[in-house]
């Protein structure tokens, strides 16, 4: 067996066309376009590479964007007064603050100030709180596009098994819940559980979100199932590489995402989508258009 290959790329390309259509007919009915707030505090190298390609999205869409490059030194206070004049500002439908934060920022704090209907990363516990009750509204930017994957897949995954690796509250957690809602019987691991490697070869879905190189080897994977690869890390070389033994896993697994190239683009994606409906959500609210 060969595993077929959940290009990320494609798929999202696929998908940003659609939502370049949805905007222009926005804009011909009068609309504004959907507008997006990026906050980047100091220079972390990899965070700067990710909004940049964030911009040339939105550019490509049609989206109104504004990057807020901040210095390091920022005041927990001052970062505060950012995201709450973002919040009052009817221009903007999504406010995204990037992580790495510094280590004096209370990132917890940041993300709570966040308007629950601009959060499009989808971390509010406002919003993780809605998942979880089967409610959702912004859902979390990496989960929805891992679902979007699935769907990609044709797979029923009604009743599947599937397991996550990694219990993060960016990640894990709002992925179990993901697919719960879906109708899977979940099972997390994370750093206390006894036997990692059991709840992986149980698993007709394993989603893997540690940032551990090579930490799934091909023995960890149930023949046939669908395995995506959330891990990104450089290594020593300044290689991309994922927590999945891929060379392994490929002969293994029915479909597997790459890295990179797998799931990065659809978290990109999903706080597009997170963002156009949030500017649909707006025209809703008067004080909002």
């Amino acid at each position: 067996m060969s595993a077929k290959i959940l290009d990320g790329n494609a798929i999202a390309r696929t998908a940003r066309e659609a939502l370049k259509a949805a905007v222009e007919a926005r804009l011909d009915r009068g609309e504004r376009a959907p507008g997006l707030a990026v906050i980047l505090v100091g220079n972390d190298p990899a965070s700067e590479v990710y909004v940049r390609a964030k911009r040339r999205d939105c550019e490509e869409i049609g989206f109104h964007s504004i990057i807020q490059h901040l210095s390091d030194n920022i005041s927990q206070s001052d970062l505060e007064e950012r995201v709450e004049a973002l919040n009052r500002d009817s221009s903007i439908d999504g406010i995204l603050v990037q992580s790495p934060l510094p280590a004096h920022i209370d990132e917890d704090r940041i993300i709570d100030l966040i308007d629950p209907l601009k959060d499009v990363d989808g971390f509010h516990p406002y919003n993780i709180g809605r998942l979880a009750l089967r409610r959702p509204s912004v859902r979390s930017c990496t989960p929805m596009g891992i679902m979007l994957l699935l769907e990609h897949t044709g797979v029923p995954i009604r009743g599947l098994d599937a397991t996550v690796i990694g219990a993060s509250n960016h990640v894990g957690r709002p992925m179990g819940l993901e697919l719960l809602l879906a109708g899977c019987t979940v099972t997390t691991a994370h750093k206390f559980s006894r036997d990692t490697a059991e709840c992986a070869r149980r698993a007709d879905i394993l989603v893997s979100a540690v940032g551990k190189p090579g930490l799934v080897p091909g023995d960890w994977i149930k023949p046939g199932a669908i395995v995506i690869d959330v891990g990104m890390t450089r290594d020593e070389r300044g290689k991309l590489r994922g927590d999945v033994v891929f060379d392994e896993a490929v002969e293994i697994a029915s479909w597997i995402t790459p890295v990179p190239g797998g799931v990065g683009p659809m978290t990109r994606v999903a706080m597009l989508q997170n963002t156009f409906a949030a500017a649909e959500h707006a025209l809703d609210i008067p004080d909002r258009r």
